[in-house]
């Protein structure tokens, strides 16, 4: 795998927490040059920190903001020469019901997952064509089945999918692939920043992190994917249970879907 990766120039937003810096310190382990953005200007000084004399270029930006990823694609490509591969890994998720929150909540969840990858994927594009390389978005299983509790997260995970694989269809002679992945439940800071009906941070989880796969399996199964050029990546047996029951048995799934995030009528995953 390190040889696969050696020079080349990765671009990965949301880099600095979660399956996006499970990325970054993987890559830059593999010898790859590496451009993260965040919005958390420590954050990014601590991944710094952590790899000193590597080839990391960082950059505090908000993905929903054009003129943000206008300024860290051509950042990368003006410090690294171009881009061969593109991770769009910034996100964010919500949980309420959607009777009690505001649309403003859906909109915010939109600008970040859906927007954010289509701004830096249009910004990158060239670049990525230029070189035959990879474009990848880190979507969810709720891009494949609607989820209780978050729907303007899964609106914004369909819209990534679609997307992609539109783009992935046109780029099919360009030598250029596309892929998204769908990781599933997995470890990270997520859940905890999900955002309230009130659109603030829920500040915890309501599931259980220590059960689920870890940000550094997630992030080296991406990087396998990516080498083989895979189209779509699902990620745990819960994900790909889900993906196949929603395809077969859509009736049962949103039975068991609502039995297993509410319980006495309440939402509690």
């Amino acid at each position: 795998m390190s040889d696969f990766f050696k020079n080349k120039v990765v671009a990965i937003t949301g880099g600095s927490d979660g399956i996006g810096k499970a990325l970054t310190d993987a890559l830059l382990l593999q010898g790859a040059k590496v451009a993260t953005c965040a919005r958390n200007q420590d954050k990014l000084y601590d991944l710094q920190l952590l790899h000193p004399g590597k080839p990391l270029h960082t950059m505090v930006a908000d993905v929903s903001s054009y003129n943000d990823c206008k300024n860290f694609i051509e950042s990368t490509i003006r410090v690294f020469g171009g881009i061969d591969i593109l991770i769009n890994n910034a996100g964010i998720s919500m949980r309420a019901l959607f009777k009690d929150l505001d649309v403003d909540v859906i909109e915010k969840v939109m600008g970040i997952n859906f927007s954010g990858t289509l701004y830096c994927t249009k910004l990158a594009l060239n670049s990525i064509i230029e070189r035959k390389g990879t474009i990848v978005g880190i979507s969810s299983i709720a891009g494949f089945r609607g989820l209780p509790g978050r729907s303007g997260y899964s609106a914004s995970k369909f819209a990534v999918n679609g997307f992609l694989e539109a783009l992935r269809t046109e780029l099919l002679e360009s030598q250029v692939n596309v892929m998204w992945v769908c990781p599933g439940f997995t470890a990270s800071n997520i859940r905890n920043s999900a955002l309230n009906k009130e659109g603030k941070s829920q500040g915890e989880s309501p599931m259980d992190e220590g059960k689920m796969m870890t940000s550094e399996e997630c992030a080296n199964r991406i990087l396998e994917a990516i080498i083989k050029r895979k189209r779509t990546l699902v990620l745990t047996f819960t994900g790909k249970r889900t993906v196949f029951m929603n395809r077969f048995f859509p009736g049962l799934t949103d039975k068991l879907t609502r039995k297993f995030f509410f319980k006495n009528g309440e939402l509690v995953r």
